[in-house]
């Protein structure tokens, strides 16, 4: 049995006993019932993935796969290809967008070169490269089907050797030109949405640019005939390997009963593949903010999750992890430390009969 295969098999769903103790002590909080809205949701649905009412966090880190696209041979990019190498290379400068956020709410960051086009011999970038880059797909598949495999496993491996390190809350994120083109063509076969719908203007592309981008993703998906009821082959044929090495972050995360933070639209897309793998890893994945790019709201609908903010971000990178991160610490927060009716000696008998001061 392969890696992949054995971690799909262990991810099993939520604990139930547990959520539901956690909702007892939440409606019984010194509060209207639900007043606290989403707050209360996350700290349930922690409840659920660590099997206890009451969690805190003790090590974050946001996970960053980076590699190139074949199809920006295509001219759909509004920047040359070295710049995956660049921004990577940045990444462990702490200067770029998701490093100053996490530096600022206090997360660390494991970069990872999963399929850049040239060597990466930076340190404190992990070479996990399976190969140098895609192939372009609006001409052939973007990669083998080994290789899909083998990426999926460098999420495993990366996100398993995280938590055994004691991170106890993961984020995702990514860096590679034209990835956004990648998880559009997914997100379509996936779901059935035109890829009118489901691509945008990425980093900045033009009208004609993003007619382009469009048209290749429609040439990607009739020359390839992905079937959309086998993963892998989806992924091989017209996705990237940091779409694949984040699916396999979700699919490791899910296996440990780690919770870990979706980023944008490329992180949400890799989610999605993992759900469709074992639909109970939903039960771990907590989305950060709505991406501005279109294909976002499509991801989130599938996946039936709420974003927890809107600020019309579509950076990438990671880069609104940090904010999930601080919202989960304070749902956290406020399960352990806002007093029941009880415990604030408050008579809640006038009160929605559903409370009970027994907590």
């Amino acid at each position: 049995m392969t890696l992949l295969e054995n971690t799909i098999n262990k991810i099993y769903k939520s604990d139930e006993s547990a959520v539901k103790k956690a909702w007892k002590r939440i409606d019984n909080l010194t509060k209207p019932i639900g007043s606290l809205g989403q707050i209360e949701k996350i700290a349930a649905k922690m409840a659920g993935i660590t099997g206890k009412i009451h969690n805190s966090i003790n090590k974050k880190n946001i996970i960053i796969m980076c590699s190139d696209n074949g199809i920006w041979e295509e001219g759909i990019g509004s920047c040359r290809q070295e710049l995956t190498a660049d921004v990577t290379n940045n990444f462990t400068k702490g200067i770029t967008g998701v490093c100053v956020l996490s530096d600022f709410y206090g997360s660390d960051k494991t970069v990872i070169d999963i399929g850049i086009k040239c060597d990466i011999n930076t340190p404190g970038v992990i070479n996990k490269k399976v190969n140098y880059g895609t192939k372009n797909m609006t001409k052939e598949p973007a990669m083998t089907r080994e290789e899909a495999i083998e990426a999926i496993e460098v999420g495993i491996q990366i996100t398993d050797d995280l938590c055994k390190s004691g991170y106890d809350l993961l984020g995702t994120g990514e860096m590679g030109v034209c990835n956004t083109t990648t998880s559009a063509a997914v997100l379509s076969v996936l779901t059935g949405i035109s890829p009118d719908l489901a691509a945008g203007k990425g980093s900045g592309i033009t009208d004609v640019q993003l007619s382009k981008k469009i048209n290749a993703i429609k040439k990607s998906i009739s020359i390839n005939k992905p079937d959309k009821n086998d993963i892998i082959d989806v992924l091989s044929k017209v996705g990237g390997f940091d779409i694949c090495g984040l699916c396999g972050c979700f699919l490791g995360a899910a296996q440990n009963r780690v919770p870990i933070v979706i980023d944008g639209f490329i992180s949400s897309v890799a989610a999605l593949c993992a759900v469709r793998l074992n639909p109970h890893v939903k039960d771990f994945l907590f989305p950060s903010h709505l991406s501005a790019e279109p294909g976002a709201k499509y991801v989130m609908n599938e996946l039936e999750l709420k974003p927890m903010v809107n600020l019309d971000m579509r950076l990438g990178e990671g880069s609104a992890c940090p904010f999930a991160f601080t919202i989960i610490e304070a749902a956290l927060y406020t399960m352990d430390n806002m007093a029941t009716f009880k415990e604030a000696e408050i008579d809640s008998s006038q009160l929605v009969d559903i409370r009970e001061d027994n907590l």
